[in-house]
C-alpha cells in the first residue's frame, strides 16, 4: 500500500506524553449521527495553546480506543479545525504514528479512486465513496510549524473524510440518495428502540 511522503523539514506532530492522568481520564464521548453538531463549519485555530493540546491528546485516546485510524474535533463536540490521522496503526500492531493537523487543508489532488468507507460518528454502515485519489495537505503542527504531506490511497482517503468533518460534511452525504435515505430510517429505527429499552 502506498502511503504518505512527508515534505515538509519538520514532522507533523511531536509524541504527546501518555501522562498517569491522562491514562484515567475519563474518554469523551463521540458524537454519532444524526446529532447536529455533526454538521456545523468548524472555526480555524488561533494560538496553540495548553487547551488545544490536552484537545490534541483527548482525541488520539478516543480515535485509539474506538479503534479507529482518524478523528476530527467536531466528532468529540469541539468546532474547530483540526483532526487526528495514524493510517500506519492497526489494533494488532501497538507501534503508533499520530499526526495532528491543525487547520488543514487540500491544496492538489489527482486522480480518482473508489473506497469503501465507515465512520465513527455513523454507526453501522459502510459504504464506497468517490476520492481524489492523491492529495498535497497543508497544515499546522502542535509547534506551530507548517507541515506538507504527499498522500494516496488510504492516508488521502482519510485525510479528505476528516476535512469533510470540519465542513458539516459527513461520508453518507456523499453516497446515493437511496443509500443514506436507507440508513437514515434504519438509523431512526434503531434510536427509538434504544430509547424505549431505557
Amino acid at each position: 500500500m502506498n502511503h504518505a511522503v512527508r515534505i515538509s523539514p519538520t514532522p507533523a506532530t511531536t509524541p504527546l506524553k501518555d501522562s498517569e492522568s491522562t491514562r484515567h481520564m475519563a474518554l469523551r464521548e463521540v458524537l454519532k449521527f444524526p446529532d447536529k453538531r455533526l454538521k456545523e463549519i468548524s472555526t480555524p485555530v488561533g494560538e496553540i495553546t495548553d487547551e488545544i493540546r490536552q484537545l490534541a491528546q483527548d482525541m488520539l485516546d478516543v480515535m485509539y480506543d474506538e479503534p479507529g485510524i482518524g478523528l476530527a474535533a467536531p466528532q468529540i463536540g469541539e468546532s474547530i479545525r483540526m483532526v487526528v490521522v495514524d493510517t500506519d496503526w492497526t489494533e494488532d500492531d501497538a507501534e503508533r504514528n499520530p499526526l495532528v493537523l491543525i487547520n488543514p487543508e487540500i491544496v492538489e489532488r489527482s486522480g480518482k479512486l473508489s473506497w469503501t468507507e465507515g465512520c465513527l460518528s455513523v454507526p453501522d454502515i459502510e459504504a464506497d465513496v468517490e476520492r481524489s485519489e492523491s492529495v498535497v495537505l497543508r497544515a499546522t503542527n502542535l509547534e506551530n510549524d507548517e507541515v506538507v504531506i504527499e498522500a494516496s490511497q488510504l492516508q488521502a482517503v482519510c485525510f479528505q473524510h476528516e476535512i469533510d468533518h470540519l465542513d458539516g460534511v459527513l461520508f453518507i452525504d456523499r453516497i446515493s440518495r437511496l443509500k443514506r435515505n436507507l440508513y437514515v430510517q434504519r438509523r431512526k429505527k434503531q434510536l427509538r428502540r434504544e430509547l424505549e429499552d431505557a
